[in-house]
Parts: structure tokens; sequence; C-alpha cells
């Protein structure tokens, strides 16, 4: 595909950061093999349940904007990129914007689902980040968040895209924000590396309980071996501590000598990796970030948390835990009539009720 467009020009077009299993990749493929000769329409995940419900067929804007063919801060998909790489125009839907109405929930769907009453069928932000960007109770414009939980999601919310070179090879991703926000982010390792380390210890006969394992790694010394979290050596199921040791090794550290010093070298790595997608963030949006938003799973991990605000250098704000779930019925909420206003005004309704932790900055790591 990059013979017809490059990735530069890509870029420009759709503001994603390349991942080979993006969508117009995906389809691409398809069209010349000539699986989609036959194809009515493309619905994401989404946007099907959307139509089994009401019978209408649609494309929520925040989801479409990860398919690599919306064009970045455009009203529309980008028609000249499907004409060049062989897809009609017609596969896709329409577009809509998170809150819509879709309709009444069709009488067949409610029939089956035993509802009484009318319900209608309200869109909300359907990519998940989206909706848990929603849930983030941020309050100053100098915020980033980390959507933290089997990997992460380390960002700022923008206005407008940033398409520069710099931004592209840093790895960042322009995607669609309720209220046409831009979701500016980078995708990040997550828990990933400890959720899959248990599992190891734990097949190997060493039985771990979490919460027991994070408290003594809060104990073990702060001077742990670290290691590049986003190695992709990391990605795979399979034994990650031999993996995390292999690097270790590879670049002239020593092994932890206990599983606690072990787990304490993984969140730390965790928090250096954030720590450098902040400072990315800085450089390429000409920002000085003030404070870090962590929610999801990640948030309850007190360690990581205060790891994270020490190596960045600024408060952590933890929580929500459901910062997705939150953010979706926050939208749904106000396309019924339940609250009312900005972004700002649904994030102050997330806040009072569920109330985040601070971390202050206790001593300022390397990172």
């Amino acid at each position: 595909m990059h013979a017809i467009v490059g990735p530069e020009e890509l870029y420009r077009r759709n503001g994603l950061q390349h991942l080979p299993f993006n969508t117009v990749f995906q389809l691409a493929a398809a069209a010349a093999a000539g699986e989609l000769d036959d194809a009515e329409q493309l619905l994401l995940i989404p946007d099907l349940i959307g139509w089994w419900a009401t019978g209408r067929r649609v494309a929520e804007r925040t989801n479409a904007s990860t398919t690599g063919l919306l064009r970045v801060g455009g009203a529309d998909w980008d028609h000249d990129l499907l004409r060049r790489l062989g897809l009609r125009r017609d596969l896709l839907p329409g577009l809509v914007d998170p809150g819509a109405t879709l309709g009444p929930v069709a009488p067949a769907m409610a029939a089956e689902f035993g509802i009484a009453h009318e319900l209608r069928f309200a869109a909300v932000g359907s990519h998940d980040t989206a909706s848990a960007v929603v849930g983030v109770p941020m309050t100053h414009p100098d915020a980033v968040y980390i959507s933290c939980s089997t990997w992460s999601l380390v960002g700022a919310e923008l206005p407008s895209p940033i398409t520069s070179e710099d931004a592209r090879l840093a790895g960042f991703t322009n995607e669609g924000g309720v209220d046409g926000r831009v979701r500016f982010l980078k995708n990040v390792m997550g828990l990933w590396l400890l959720s899959e380390s248990v599992r190891a210890w734990e097949k190997a006969g060493e039985q771990q309980e979490l919460g027991s394992l994070l408290k003594q790694a809060a104990e073990a010394p702060a001077d742990v071996p670290t290691f590049d979290a986003n190695d992709p050596s990391l990605l795979a199921p399979g034994h990650m501590p031999a993996r995390i040791e292999a690097l270790l090794v590879a670049q002239g550290s020593r092994v932890p000598a206990s599983i606690p010093e072990f787990v304490r070298g993984v969140l730390q790595s965790l928090a250096n990796a954030y720590a450098e997608a902040v400072r990315d963030i800085d450089r390429l949006t000409g920002g000085s970030v003030r404070t870090v938003h962590l929610v999801g799973g990640g948030a309850q991990n007190a360690l990581l948390c205060q790891l994270t605000a020490d190596t960045v250098g600024v408060p952590v704000v933890a929580g929500p835990v459901e910062a997705t779930t939150i953010g979706n019925l926050l939208v749904q909420a106000r396309t019924h009539g339940l609250v009312s206003g900005d972004l700002e005004a649904l994030r102050a309704v997330a806040a009072r009720s569920f109330p985040p932790r601070t971390y202050a900055v206790r001593t300022r790591t390397r990172g």
C-alpha cells in the first residue's frame, strides 16, 4: 500500500500512528484479493450493534477516525484515498457524532430483551479511549492522561491535530474525541508486563497474591535495574520474566535478586516509558505538563502511581478506574437530558461521583 500512498503522505492525510493492523491496510488487502466484491457495507463493531438495535447504519466519528480512512481534522471520509486504494465510496456509511440519537430500539429487539417502553439509542464515543478520556477529571489544559490497563495510552487533548514529521516519527496518533476534540496520544506498554510475569511464576508453582507482592515491591530498594518497557520482544504471550531478564543481561544490567525487586523494576520501567512519552508531548505541543491523570486499572496500583509522579516530576491524579464506562454513560446522559454542559461539565460530574486520589512528587527519579 505504501507504494500507492507513502507513509509520510498517509500520516498527513489521516494523522494515525503506523500500526500494521490499521483498518486501512486490512481493507486495501481485502480489496486487492477480491474479498470486498460482494460486500454491501462496512460497519465497525459498535456501529454494527447500533444497526442491530435500530436498523440505522452509521459510522460513529471517534471510532471511524481510527480506521485511517477519515481525513484528519476533516468532516468526511477521505474519498481521494478511497479511490486510490480501489475502495468503493458506498462501502462506508455516513458519519455521526458522539451523542447523536440513532432512533428508538427496534420492536423486534425490544421484544427480545424484554423492553416494555420506548428506548432511544444514543451513539457514544465508541472507541473505548474516546469514552475513557471523557471520564478523565481534567481541569487544566496543561494536563495529560494515561489510560492504563493491559497496555497504556499516554496523550493530551488538543483542539486540532498535529501531523508534523516529528510527530509521525515519535509514534503519535491523532484520533477523534468527543465534542470535536483531538486525542493526541501514543501507545505505551502497560500492566501486561506484570500480569504475564505473575502468570509465569504461578505456573512454576510460586503462588503470588498481587496486593502483598506490590506492598513488598514498595519496600524494595529504589535503585532497581530497569529496561525498555516498549521493547517488541515483550508483546507476545509467554514467559515474561525470562524475556525481561534477557533484556537486562543484554544491556549489561544485573538481574533482580528477588521477585519484589523484579516487580518494582517492572513498574519503574513503565514509569520511565510514561515520562518519555510526556516529554515528547511537551516537545511536540510546545506546552509544559503540570498534571498527569492516570485512569483505568492502573489507578489502583499505588506504587505505579507514585513512581510515575516521581519520574515525570508532576503530581499524578489517579482515577476513576472505570473511566471508559463512566465516559460512555455521561455522553448518553447528556443526550437524554439528564446532565448538560460541555466536556468540562461532564468531567466535573465524574470527579464528584468518583473522587480521585492525588500522588504528590516525593523524590525525583530517573526517567
